[in-house]
């Protein structure tokens, strides 16, 4: 995996507003944040997308976020927040290092703005492709 930037903050060659850190995961506030409370969190682990992650560190992750999200909100006063995980470039993936953005929602034009254009799912389809995903995923 090529050293990213978030390689280089890991080991300390670049400096960060450390959050929270652990043997698995390490966090910190984003130096080009959306809103007051902006965090990044990312593993240890070098991998550029989530699905190459080991089952120790996802878990590990996902039992720390929910800790950060309680702590943003209490420290910011914004009740809402997205989380955002992108995965590619053509997913809007800028740093190839796993981090999820935790982005405070204090107001309607603050934080993440998103425009959603939902399709419609085919139910034949849709029962194709639940029974294909279980298929690979061996449920």
């Amino acid at each position: 995996m090529a050293d990213t930037i978030f390689s280089k903050i890991l080991r300390g060659d670049i400096p960060c507003h450390k959050v929270y850190e652990d043997d698995l995961v390490f966090a910190f506030l984003d130096i080009g944040p959306l809103s007051y409370g902006h965090t990044l969190v990312i593993p240890k682990e070098e991998a550029a997308t989530v699905d190459q992650l080991s089952d120790e560190t996802a878990a590990a992750i996902g039992r720390v976020l929910p800790r950060l999200c309680r702590a943003i909100k209490a420290v910011t006063g914004a009740d809402q927040f997205n989380i955002l995980q992108n995965n590619g470039l053509m997913a809007h993936q800028a740093v190839f290092h796993v981090h999820f953005h935790i982005i405070p929602k204090p107001g309607v034009s603050e934080g993440l703005v998103i425009e959603w254009a939902p399709g419609k799912l085919d139910p034949t389809e849709g029962a194709k492709l639940a029974a294909a995903l279980s298929a690979e995923i061996g449920a």
